[in-house]
């Protein structure tokens, strides 16, 4: 996802796609240990995809709370 993706969404569809993401993750991690993963980049994608989701839900938490 992109940014601009992110920020578009609200904060319940932010926390239903953080979920998911999260969800993905583990699932890729576990497969990683048995070596299934071929893609072993993705997991990084899917971090910075984390990474990005709560710091838009950080910012807008703060932004309702002024």
């Amino acid at each position: 996802m992109t940014s601009k993706e992110i920020n578009e969404l609200s904060l319940k569809e932010l926390d239903v796609k953080l979920r998911e993401a999260r969800e993905q993750l583990l699932q890729l991690r576990l497969r990683k240990q048995t070596g299934q993963v071929e893609k072993t980049h993705t997991i990084r994608g899917i971090r910075k995809d984390i990474a990005r989701m709560e710091t838009t839900k950080t910012a807008k938490l703060a932004a309702a709370a002024k």
